[in-house]
């Protein structure tokens, strides 16, 4: 525990890159005491509303959150929700010159609607089509210039428009050249995209449906762990398992089981944007795979306990160590 403390604590020394599908979340809260008698939908008494930043843009916060250093790229609308999603990064001290503003879109925003502790509903509003390469190719060059002041790179992709071929090509080849630490968190459809990375965080039904394998225990979770090292030539996969915790598969063969964390689960969301981020933070101060998905697996059962998309902050990562 007291290597896991120690490997904490220059987390403010480490620098990442993130790109990806920039988010904003809306939260909607009040309380519900009855059912509509429109149709059997809960009519929810609507208290507050505040807004966070979400997708990649909430890897970024997590970082700040634990004191790591990041820069972030990826697209906005021209529009107030970007106003807004720039203006909560910049607050929390993220570096957000690699935004780039596409007046043919609006920035994606996902709304939920929380009732006392539970999600009632989300509402999506967003344009997924693939970036023009004007602003892909403005990416592109923010990223390359980048890569060289960091230690590593976090792709985050949410399947929004912004990671394709076209893009990625030239960052994970900027980035090997430079011997940067890649890390993915994948979108199923998209995993060949991801040759030659570091690492990778999908969850079971991703790593399910990437390798046409179903799992549904031990043996089968082994199975789809290794097709995925042998199909991308990676350094580790990391498979998140929910309540089952987490298991890393390294390309030396090793396999190691991680029982969850959490103690109570409020809520899921933004769970996977705080396993890689701190995996990624942890492997840039030096720990290994095994201890890095270990410290990942603590903060993100403090993150569960949490209503809402959230992070988790230094302090209590130590604390939640002991």
């Amino acid at each position: 525990m007291n290597k896991y403390k120690s490997i904490i604590s220059k987390f403010s020394k480490a620098k990442i890159l993130v790109v990806g599908d920039l988010i904003l979340d809306e939260f909607i809260w009040g309380s519900c005491s009855r059912i509509s008698p429109e149709a059997p939908v809960p009519v929810v008494w609507a208290e507050r509303e505040s807004y966070m930043p979400g997708g990649s843009s909430n890897v970024a916060s997590n970082i700040r959150a634990l004191k790591g250093n990041v820069y972030i790229a990826g697209v906005v609308g021209l529009d107030q929700r970007a106003e807004k999603l720039i203006e909560l990064l910049s607050a929390e001290g993220v570096t957000t010159e690699g935004i780039i503003t596409d007046p043919s879109r609006p920035t994606t925003l996902k709304t939920r609607i929380i009732a006392g502790h539970q999600q009632v509903v989300r509402v999506d509003r967003e344009k997924v089509d693939y970036l023009a390469p004007s602003i892909l190719k403005d990416i592109v060059s923010y990223a390359e210039k980048t890569i060289s002041r960091v230690d590593a790179v976090i792709i985050e992709d949410y399947g929004k428009g912004v990671i394709t071929p076209a893009l990625l090509k030239p960052i994970i080849k900027c980035a090997q050249k430079n011997k940067k630490i890649i890390m993915v968190d994948p979108k199923e459809e998209h995993l060949l995209y991801y040759k030659g990375v570091t690492s990778l965080t999908p969850n079971n039904y991703e790593a399910s449906a990437v390798t046409g394998i179903k799992i549904k225990g031990d043996k089968t979770l082994k199975a789809a762990g290794e097709k995925i090292l042998k199909q991308l030539k990676s350094e580790s996969v990391l498979i998140t398992l929910g309540e089952k915790g987490m298991c890393l598969f390294e390309k030396n063969g090793k396999v190691t089981h991680i029982s969850t964390a959490a103690q109570e689960v409020f809520d899921v969301s933004g769970a996977g944007d705080t396993v890689i981020s701190v995996f990624t933070l942890a492997l840039t101060c030096g720990a290994s795979l095994r201890d890095a998905a270990r410290i990942a697996n603590i903060a993100a059962g403090i993150v569960v306990g949490k209503v809402g998309v959230a992070v988790v902050n230094q302090k209590e990562l130590i604390n939640k160590i002991g």
